[in-house]
């Protein structure tokens, strides 16, 4: 294990569809939730966060909203579904890049702008830290900001992502994973 810097912590950045929120799924491709009233959190998912924040991890949500910059949905009914996920999840911070894929931002994944950003201001050690995502740009994202990677196949009709460090198919086994690492890691310390 890396020697941590004194007072930075560890954290589990998370995608936001198809990892803690069921996604609307057409023709096998996961499409972020349009509505309010379409808006669920996968049942385990309170559960899991729980477990990885009684590990010690700092949880931050890192999600791209792109529907939008391109007009499918308001800010602000994006905005109420992360009010229901602060209430209803122990999350640190939620960041979303409300870009479109052709605005060359710095913080849409993959590349790592939001998780560098959330790193600084909560004084994350990103070595220590793990990337949980459904996609390629998710994988991609977090090994650019040095975080271990851990991919969640849904089966997805896309191309998965390149060597992930871990391969799970839910949030409960993505935090068996996380805190079987962590576990193995402090014992040979």
């Amino acid at each position: 294990m890396v020697s941590r810097a004194p007072g930075l912590v560890p954290a589990v950045f998370l995608d936001r569809d198809g990892v803690i929120v069921v996604p609307d799924i057409r023709d096998r491709r996961s499409y972020a939730p349009r509505r309010l009233a379409d808006f669920r959190i996968y049942p385990e998912a309170a559960a899991s966060l729980l477990r990885l924040k009684r590990a010690g991890f700092l949880l931050a949500v890192v999600t791209n909203q792109p529907d939008v910059a391109n007009g499918l949905v308001p800010r602000s009914e994006v905005e109420a579904m992360h009010e229901i996920m602060s209430r209803e999840l122990c999350l640190d911070a939620i960041r979303a890049c409300f870009h479109a894929q052709g605005d060359h931002c710095e913080c849409r994944k993959p590349k790592p702008g939001m998780i560098l950003e959330l790193a600084g201001k909560l004084g994350i050690e990103l070595e220590d830290s793990f990337m949980v995502g459904d996609r390629a740009s998710d994988v991609e994202a977090g090994r650019a900001a040095g975080c271990a990677t851990i991919f969640i196949d849904r089966g997805y009709a896309e191309p998965a992502p390149t060597a992930p460090d871990y391969i799970v198919h839910s949030i409960a086994q993505a935090a068996d994973a996380i805190i079987g690492v962590r576990s193995t890691l402090q014992e040979s310390s």
